[in-house]
């Protein structure tokens, strides 16, 4: 329940696009933006090759956890969140801090020309490492010309 809160505080909260003093004091470094934006982009790359395995290595202990093996993983990613499975275009866009959780924003472009926007919770790691910690993805609202 509170990893929900912080999350909604985090998508209403104003975007950093680049490393500056409030990631900073969060501990986040631009070594660790680059690296964020890097598992991310592998973990896009394993799903455009229906790699199970290493799609599921970049996700966290809980959601390993949660879904238990990489092809059920893979077939809930290829069902439900069809813009990451397969985009055609890939943007990183603002990095978030609330607390200790990190939320990186990436706009997709699916096959069809729909543009979504993807917030990912980052966990990282004892290592030092990061993982992905979930996904939400939503389509933006379309604003009609007047």
């Amino acid at each position: 329940m509170l990893r929900a809160l912080l999350l909604c505080l985090a998508l209403a909260a104003p975007a950093i696009a680049q490393p500056g003093p409030a990631l900073a004091q969060a501990g986040v470094t631009p070594e660790d933006l680059a690296e964020i934006r890097a598992v991310i982009h592998r973990q896009i790359e394993a799903f455009r090759r229906d790699d199970a395995r290493e799609a599921f290595a970049l996700v966290s202990p809980d959601v390993q956890e949660t879904f238990g093996t990489p092809e059920r993983f893979l077939d809930t990613v290829r069902v439900s969140y069809r813009a990451v499975y397969r985009p055609a275009t890939v943007a990183f866009l603002g990095l978030t801090v609330v607390g200790h959780d990190v939320v990186q924003q990436v706009q997709l472009t699916d096959r069809s020309g729909a543009v979504w926007l993807a917030y990912y919770g980052m966990q990282r790691q004892p290592d030092g490492s990061w993982r992905t910690n979930g996904c939400h993805l939503v389509q933006p609202a379309r604003t009609i010309p007047t």
